[in-house]
């Protein structure tokens, strides 16, 4: 009843494929935001750019996200 992370580390290793697949998908995202920070300082009159860096920066932070989710689903 203490540390509710203790008791869970079957949760933790049924993610982990997940998260190592999401993983990949954060490196697209890491790729995209380059670009997207490099044309949001080239021309700030456009927004979208910066929207684009914005879901790049949340597709990053993905696998830790997963990995949370899954060990969240495990009862102890």
């Amino acid at each position: 009843m203490g540390d509710s992370g203790s008791c869970r580390p079957l949760g933790f290793l049924i993610g982990l494929p997940f998260a190592f697949l999401s993983l990949l998908i954060s490196l697209v995202g890491v790729v995209v935001w380059i670009i997207g920070s490099v044309l949001s300082c080239m021309c700030p009159c456009c927004i979208c750019f910066a929207g684009i860096a914005n879901m790049a920066i949340s597709i990053v932070k993905l696998p830790v996200k997963i990995i949370e989710w899954f060990v969240d689903l495990i009862p102890c």
